[in-house]
Order: C-alpha cells, then sequence, then structure tokens
C-alpha cells in the first residue's frame, strides 16, 4: 500500500559495482530529495531530464562534475521522489559524493532498502521485488530472461489467475454454507468439484514451470565421483571445453575437490571434480577422499564414473539417495564395449558419448528442454505452492464437510499470497531484502 508518510528517512548508497569504472551512479529516495538537489548539484533538475551540473560537498567545494537526473514521486522506482547523480566511477570520487548527500540530510541505505521501498510503495509485488535480485545475479542468459519475465510480473499474473479462481470457488463454497438445502447443495457439489479439479490441474502447470526455473537459479550441483585414474578430471575438462584439472596416468592426482561452472542449454551446473574413492595410507589423500564424502552429501546428480577397459567396480560409498548416472569412460579403449541398462558409454579422449551425457545430466536433474517459459522460482516459492496443492488435495477430500472444504481452500489462498506479499510477515521482507546488495 502506497504510504503518506513524509518523516520516513531519505536513503543514499552507491548504486554501480565496487571499483573503478568510467561511470558511478549515487542514488537518493524519500523526502528530503529536493533539498539534497539543491545542496550538491545546486538545483533541482527538471523531472526526467539530464542536467550537467557541478556536485559539491558541504563547504562548497567541487567533489565531481556530471548529470543529475530527477524523478518525482510516484514516478519513479522506489515511488518516492528519487535522485540519481552520475559522475566518474573512481571509488574515492563516489565515496566523497556519497559524503555529501549524507552530509546533506540523506542516511546510508541498507542492502535491498531501494527495492523494499518500492514494494511497500506498491511499485513491485514481492515476487517482482525478488527477481531485481534474480537478474542481477543470473548466472546464465536462459536465467537473466526468466528473471526478467518474473520482473515484469508473469509469475505474479500467473499467481493472480490461481487466486482469481479459488476466490471464485469459495464464493461458492460460502454459498452452500449460507444455503443448506439439499438440492442446492447437490447442484453446487458437482460444479465446486470440476472447478476444484480445474485449479489443481492449473496449480500444477504453475508448479512444473516453477520447479524448471529453480534449476536455472540455483543451478545443478554435479559430483564425478570413481576409483582413481578411471578419468574423471578428463571427463571434467570435457564438460568444460577446456584444461581445468591435471590429468596423469598416476592414481590419486586430484587431492582435493576442483569446481567448474559450466552451461548445458543454458541451465547452469557446477560440476566437481574429486579425489578417487580407495584405500590409502596417503595422509593428503585420505583427506582429498574425505573432502569427496562431503561433496556428495550435497551433490544434486553424481556421475559415477567407471573404466570401461576394466569393467564394473562396484562404489559402496556413495549416498544411496542421491540421483546417479553409471558412466563408463575410455570405451576408445575398449572394442566392443557395450554399457549396461541405464548406463552411459563415454570416451572422453575422443568425445564420444558427450553430448548424450549432457543430455542426461539435464533430464535426471528435472530440466526438460520444451521451450516454454518457466519461472525463476525461489525456495519459498516451490515451498508455498506445494503447501497450496497439499490444501487443494486435502479439499478433494472433504466434499461432503463444506465446512472443512472451505477452510482449506482459505488456506490454500493464504498460501499462494504469501508469494506475491499479500501475507507476507516483517521478518520474512527482512530476510529477502538483506540479500540484496546495496544500492539496489
Amino acid at each position: 500500500m502506497p504510504s503518506d508518510d513524509l518523516t520516513r528517512d531519505t536513503i543514499a548508497a552507491i548504486a554501480t559495482p565496487a571499483g573503478r569504472g568510467g561511470i558511478g551512479v549515487v542514488r537518493i529516495s524519500g523526502p528530503k530529495v529536493p533539498s539534497i538537489a539543491v545542496a550538491v548539484l545546486g538545483r533541482l533538475p527538471e523531472p526526467r531530464l539530464a542536467a550537467f551540473g557541478v556536485f559539491r560537498d558541504r563547504n562548497g567545494d567541487t567533489v565531481d562534475e556530471g548529470l543529475g537526473l530527477y524523478f518525482p514521486a510516484p514516478h519513479s522506482y522506489t515511488g518516492e521522489p528519487v535522485l540519481e547523480l552520475q559522475g566518474h566511477g573512481g571509488p574515492m570520487v563516489m565515496q566523497a559524493l556519497l559524503a555529501a548527500c549524507l552530509d546533506a540530510g540523506a542516511r546510508l541505505a541498507e542492502p535491498g532498502e531501494f527495492t523494499r521501498r518500492a514494494f511497500l510503495e506498491g511499485k513491485l509485488d514481492l515476487a517482482q521485488a525478488e527477481a531485481v535480485a534474480d537478474l542481477i545475479d543470473a548466472a546464465s542468459r536462459e536465467a537473466a530472461r526468466s528473471a526478467l519475465r518474473s520482473l515484469s510480473g508473469e509469475f505474479s499474473a500467473a499467481i493472480a489467475t490461481l487466486q482469481a479462481r479459488l476466490v471464485e470457488l469459495r464464493a461458492l463454497t460460502e454459498a452452500m454454507l449460507d444455503f443448506p438445502e439439499e438440492d442446492v447443495d447437490s447442484l453446487h457439489r458437482e460444479d465446486a468439484s470440476l472447478r476444484l479439479a480445474e485449479v489443481r490441474q492449473a496449480l500444477e502447470e504453475v508448479l512444473t514451470k516453477s520447479r524448471q526455473g529453480s534449476l536455472l537459479r540455483s543451478g545443478i550441483h554435479v559430483v564425478l565421483a570413481g576409483r582413481p585414474n578411471v578419468g574423471k578430471s578428463s571427463l571434467l575438462n570435457r564438460l568444460a571445453g577446456e584444461e581445468r584439472a591435471i590429468v596423469t596416468p598416476i592414481p590419486g592426482t586430484t587431492r582435493d575437490a576442483l569446481r567448474e561452472a559450466i552451461q548445458i542449454e543454458g541451465v547452469p551446473l557446477v560440476v566437481v571434480d574429486t579425489a578417487g574413492l580407495r584405500e590409502s595410507r596417503d595422509e593428503l589423500e585420505r583427506l582429498g577422499m574425505q573432502r569427496t564424502q562431503q561433496e556428495l552429501e550435497r551433490a544434486d546428480l553424481v556421475l559415477a564414473v567407471f573404466d570401461a577397459s576394466r569393467g564394473h567396480d562396484e562404489l559402496r560409498d556413495l549416498p544411496p539417495a542421491t540421483a546417479r548416472i553409471d558412466v563408463y569412460n575410455k570405451i576408445d579403449l575398449a572394442t566392443g564395449f557395450s554399457a549396461p541398462s541405464g548406463a552411459l558409454a563415454v570416451s572422453a579422449k575422443t568425445g564420444e558419448g558427450l553430448d548424450a551425457l549432457r543430455r542426461r545430466i539435464l533430464q535426471d536433474a528435472g530440466w526438460s528442454s520444451s521451450g516454454e517459459p518457466v519461472f525463476l522460482a525461489r525456495e519459498r516459492h516451490l515451498r508455498a505452492l506445494e503447501q497450496a496443492r497439499s490444501h487443494l488435495a486435502a479439499a478433494s477430500g472433504e466434499s461432503r464437510r463444506w465446512e472443512f472444504f472451505a477452510e482449506e481452500l482459505r488456506l490454500a489462498h493464504a498460501a499462494l499470497g504469501s508469494i506475491t506479499g499479500e501475507f507476507s510477515a516483517d521478518d520474512l521482507l527482512g530476510e529477502i531484502f538483506a540479500r540484496f546488495c546495496i544500492g539496489k
């Protein structure tokens, strides 16, 4: 809900990344923007027109020169009066310009405070606000596109559609509670069941797209595991497209986990090469295998690598609950080799079978390259959608007890509302925006 609180602090922060650059931006938002503009720039610029000027500190000394852009409320990012001062991007210059703004009446902004104010002023809902951070942190082009779709409101619109259907169903349910005559009850029961089935189906579609998008946001943690000298490092180099890991014929070369960020069809992955699993008295090698176990426990997907020229050597140290692909490497040394059912045969040396391995990694991680747009959902979004699904499933079993049916619909509606911030506690907002960068 937009705020009329004129006593709210005016905040300021450097909005460009730390370090040297050709241009740096200091952003100011709040009721004192006009007076700060006069103090630092000498005047308040015309709305949305770049004005060149000299930036001065409280003593009147020149700090820098550049452009000032003024965005009056409510037509600004935060919904408040906003001023952006664009100067030269040296760290000392930016700090001096920020100090001049603080001396003129602003205070230093907290992480994510500009976007939090945009949410509180009704410029963005909570899902869109989170998409701002996701767009900044996107690790691939597909992730950036999905974040932009969420920022433009596609995800929120899908949630709003689900909520609208639930409102209609809840209204129908209230009618049954108010007029419990048998003919009305019988007439509405079939309609309610049909509507509920349609809402559950629509929710499943949103949840599927959200799960897909969560892979784009968080990436897939893939761990290479196997005995020494089966070609794990060579496989990592092939997947990465460059020589990242040291490859030698000496067993036990890899002593520590080596991780490499790659992309497959726009999906970000972190592939981890680990120490070979075997009995060893070498202290460094044993420490490396302890690291391997730690990586395996955190893995989304394990590639259990075997040497095709030696046959299958069972790995007993892999966590049973983790998704796993058995990969037989070095098929260039094993003429006529045929992989067991469900396993893949590859050659890190020649590249044979690598395309099939890439496709299988995405498939087993839950990615479907359908070409349809997905929602860059966060873990809390997925939990809320799953809670709503659970409540709707419970509602389907309460078609004879309308009070319970109505309560499950209400809980499902509240779960969906938490995604866009309709029912969000202050501590949740603090946790979300604290993870933003300062200046955003």
